[in-house]
C-alpha cells in the first residue's frame, strides 16, 4: 500500500485539488446559466493552471502518477457540480442534463491533468535512466 503521508503527497495533492477548483470555478461561476456551453466555457486559464498542478504534483510532490492524474482531473467536474447543486437548490428546472456537464468537464479535467502529469513525469524518468548508465 502507498504510504502518501509519508512522501509528503498529501501535502500537495489537497491544495493542488482546491486550487485548480477554484481557477475552472471561480471564472466558471460568474458566467449566467443562460450563457454556459460545456466545454467552451470551461477553455481558458483556468485549465492551464489545472496543468500547470499537475506537473507541480507529479514533478515536485512525488505524488504516484495515477494519484495525480485522477485527483487533480477531478477538481474541473468539482467546480461544476458545485454549480450545478447551488443552482438546482434555487430553481430545480435547471440542469436537466447535469450528469452529461459532469461528463464533459470530467473529460476535459482528466485531459488537461493527463498531459501535465506526463509532463511532470519526465524528470523521475530522466532521473531513472541517467541512475542506471
Amino acid at each position: 500500500m502507498y504510504d502518501f503521508v509519508k512522501h509528503n503527497a498529501v501535502l500537495w495533492l489537497i491544495p493542488a485539488f482546491i486550487v485548480s477548483s477554484l481557477a475552472v470555478g471561480l471564472p466558471y461561476w460568474q458566467i449566467p446559466y443562460a450563457k454556459v456551453s460545456l466545454p467552451n466555457t470551461l477553455f481558458g486559464p483556468g485549465l492551464l493552471l489545472v496543468g500547470i498542478v499537475a506537473i507541480a504534483v507529479r514533478a515536485f510532490g512525488k505524488a504516484h502518477f495515477l494519484l495525480a492524474f485522477l485527483i487533480v482531473g477531478a477538481a474541473v467536474p468539482a467546480a461544476v457540480l458545485v454549480r450545478v447543486a447551488v443552482e438546482t437548490t434555487q430553481d430545480p428546472t435547471s440542469h436537466n442534463l447535469w450528469p452529461i456537464e459532469i461528463v464533459i468537464a470530467g473529460m476535459v479535467g482528466l485531459a488537461c491533468s493527463l498531459l501535465g502529469t506526463l509532463i511532470g513525469s519526465i524528470p523521475a524518468l530522466l532521473s531513472k535512466k541517467t541512475s542506471r548508465a
